[in-house]
């Protein structure tokens, strides 16, 4: 450990893992210590994250009518 409290990771713990530079990690109890878990974003943590990609508010009537068009389209072929 260093002075920063930072560790390495072993290259064949992290390729195990799935790890690359940047991501977070969490240390879990266990009977026999700590187990080494990449951390998992909560699916709360999305909330707004993509919120510039929505061009404007849909409503479900607008969408069942787009999905109604487009499966017709679809099968009409």
């Amino acid at each position: 450990m260093t002075s920063k409290s930072q560790i390495t990771i072993p290259a064949a713990v992290r390729d195990a893992l799935g790890l690359k530079a940047g991501d977070k990690i969490d240390f879990i109890p266990s009977a026999h210590g700590f187990e080494i878990v990449p951390r998992r974003e909560s699916v709360l943590s999305f909330h707004g994250k993509y919120a510039h990609l929505v061009k404007k508010p849909h409503s479900i009537d607008a969408m069942n009518d787009a999905i109604r068009a487009r499966t017709k389209a679809r099968f009409a072929k």
